[in-house]
């Protein structure tokens, strides 16, 4: 950028006051999370171009204007305080997206007394929302003006706007990366960043560093936690943005590797901890690497599962089996929905071996030697006596726990063989003995026994929730959601999938599904009472995610901050739950919540739809009883809103 064009002077909107961003009537303004500006309180209805450039936006209520100058900087006009409720009705505006305006240049009037009338501020504030790519500082002159006049002179980075990476256009997400990396201590306490369906993860040096309150501010943070050894910061939907933000500020170095520091957090010298504390460091670290292996593979089963559905739909024979078993069709589509089941020894391998430092390629060949094609007719055969021990071959196609322990074991021998082999032939031997052995031990020994004690472990917890009935229907309704406050609920997952995948259902999955279905109905009862535009908009997005399964951002982000909003959620699902329980609802997939509906079909029996009329049944009970309440007790926009959840520490994911 030339010297002449480093300055940009900003004219005055408006005829009135000039006020300081800091002390605008509006949080996230005055916080800067939009970028750096200032206010002005006007006295006249004209409105002017606040700089020379091309209308980029003009927002559909007409409340904001949206200006980019031919050097990148991009300037948003916003004309009072929630004013976006007013539907456009105070403004008359002359100009539209791709106009060419002069600063100064006249862009329309709005009725100052109209918008007071509806008991909404007139603040008038601008702000430079690229500020942290093209922004070095910016002078404001703190007087009254009139419209046209200068008042704020910009003075801009050397390399302007026009050269931005494509991963930082968006600088609401680069604002809030920005913000998140300083106030967990910057790059030199950060070891790695991941991610998941709605928070980013960072693996720190030291957990307890992080400023909470300073990340909590962001416009784009719904809530901090500290859990898994992992410090998340929850976004919702936005979360690849987020993520890619922070990658691209940090390095690519950062980002991709979902394994905990073994070392962070934990006491120099020797270890003074009692049997209790070892054990719950123990049952983290277990849970630890269960979520790990499992949650970059959840979604994709999901997925599969309402695939597999519905072609069980389809072949139903109340509507003339569209599809069947034998078409071309069928057998397309499901292989589709059985491949990330039939192959899921292999994606669990290299998910744990990243997860725990092993080598993800030599998990995922040992996973391949499970499933093998010639193997698994084999399975209930004999593979050979050793003195009074009959070792019999097991089916490894949709089990878990056994490749877990196959990739921890091959990660404690690799390490060992590379310690003790010369370097020139750890590329070849580590690999071939890897696999070899851990490929036998499993075959032989631990996959038999894991296999029968999670076949076993899934009848038990079938037995319970059937005998238990509704008891259990309402125990887990009220309270599942209370344990996604802590994280905890990820304890509560490997049940499930030891369920579905040695048993093909799950009685305790039917519950947990009521209790999405119900808070995103008391989230949908806020979007829809409420009259404020930002709590509309946060509830509207949230409660569309809770329906599709994912109940953080409708959680975090508005029912527990006003809290009855949660508790008519429970209550919601409780009710929902008791029809479950009662009824002994059954789900033979994982995609929860409404989107969830084909998981309730059975794909054993296409027939059989009972399950799917229990969940229809409860679902609308949960919807219906969730929605309700709290729209007649829950919320009201005179509530005051309470700040984001501190959530207490789990001393089980420290």
């Amino acid at each position: 950028m030339k010297k002449a064009e480093n300055k940009l002077k900003i004219v005055a909107p408006v005829k009135g006051k000039v006020i300081p961003l800091n002390q605008v009537p509006d949080s996230v303004f005055a916080q800067k999370m939009m970028g750096e500006g200032f206010g002005m309180d006007p006295v006249d209805k004209q409105i002017v171009a606040p700089v020379k450039g091309t209308i980029t936006m003009v927002a559909e209520t007409k409340h904001a204007i949206g200006i980019k100058t031919k050097n990148g900087v991009e300037v948003l006009v916003h004309l009072g305080i929630d004013t976006v409720e007013l539907k456009g009705t105070p403004y008359h505006l002359n100009v539209r997206v791709g106009d060419e305006v002069e600063a100064g240049s006249e862009m329309g009037t709005w009725e100052l007394n109209d918008v007071r009338n509806e008991g909404k501020q007139t603040t008038v504030i601008v702000v430079i929302t690229n500020s942290n790519e093209v922004l070095e500082k910016i002078e404001i002159v703190n007087k009254t003006i009139d419209a046209g006049t200068v008042v704020a002179t910009a003075l801009l980075k050397a390399t302007g706007g026009e050269q931005r990476d494509s991963k930082t256009k968006n600088d609401r997400f680069a604002k809030t990366a920005e913000t998140v990396i300083a106030a967990v201590g910057g790059p030199d306490n950060i070891k790695s960043v991941i991610h998941c369906i709605s928070r980013v993860r960072f693996y720190l040096k030291d957990i307890n560093q992080p400023d909470d309150d300073q990340i909590r501010r962001d416009e784009n943070v719904i809530d901090i936690m500290r859990a898994q050894g992992q410090y998340q910061v929850v976004i919702g939907p936005d979360v690849v943005e987020v993520y890619d933000a922070v990658i691209d500020q940090l390095g690519e170095e950062y980002g991709g590797e979902d394994r905990p520091d073994t070392t962070a957090n934990k006491p120099v010298g020797p270890d003074n901890r009692n049997l209790l504390e070892k054990l719950k460091d123990g049952f983290d670290e277990l849970i630890g690497v269960i979520t790990g292996s499992m949650s970059p593979i959840i979604w994709s089963l999901a997925a599969a599962g309402i695939l597999k559905g519905l072609l069980s739909v389809l072949t139903m024979p109340q509507l003339g089996e569209i599809l069947t078993p034998k078409s071309t069709a069928y057998i397309i589509l499901n292989a589709i929905g059985d491949s990330v089941f039939f192959f899921l020894p292999i994606m669990v391998g290299f998910a744990a071996a990243k997860r725990i430092g092993g080598d993800p390629i030599i998990a995922a060949v040992i996973g391949g030697v499970l499933v093998h094609p010639t193997l698994t007719p084999l399975a209930g055969k004999s593979l050979g006596m050793l003195g009074s021990f009959n070792f019999q071959m097991v089916q490894y196609s949709y089990s878990i726990f056994p490749m877990i322990l196959a990739t921890w074991l091959a990660f404690k021998i690799e390490n060992w063989l590379k310690k003790h082999l010369p370097n020139y032939l750890t590329m070849i031997f580590v690999p071939f003995i890897t696999i070899l052995v851990v490929s036998a031990i499993t075959i032989y020994i631990t996959g038999p026994v894991i296999i029968g004690m999670s076949d076993g472990l899934a009848k038990l917890v079938s037995w319970a929730l059937v005998r238990s009935g509704w008891v259990s229907g309402i125990l887990i309704g009220s309270f599942h959601q209370v344990l996604v406050i802590f994280g905890l609920h990820w304890g509560i997952q490997p049940l499930v999938i030891n369920d579905i995948a040695t048993a093909g259902h799950s009685y305790l999955n039917a519950i947990i599904c009521q209790t999405m279905i119900s808070q995103g109905a008391a989230t949908l009862a806020v979007a829809i009472k409420s009259k404020k535009a930002n709590l509309k908009s946060l509830s509207f997005a949230a409660a569309i995610s809770a329906f599709c399964g994912v109940t953080e951002p409708a959680i975090y982000g508005v029912n527990l901050r006003y809290r009855r909003v949660f508790i008519s959620g429970l209550i919601g699902s409780a009710f929902g739950g008791f029809i479950t329980g009662l009824l002994h609802g059954n789900m033979f997939g994982f995609a929860g919540s409404w989107i969830g509906f084909a998981s309730f079909f059975n794909p054993t029996n296409p027939g059989d739809l009972s399950s799917f009329y229990i969940f229809l049944i409860s679902s609308v009970v949960s919807t219906v009883v969730g929605f309700v309440l709290t729209y007649v007790w829950g919320y009201s926009d005179k509530m005051e809103i309470g700040q984001k959840v501190d959530k207490p520490v789990n001393p089980g994911k420290n």
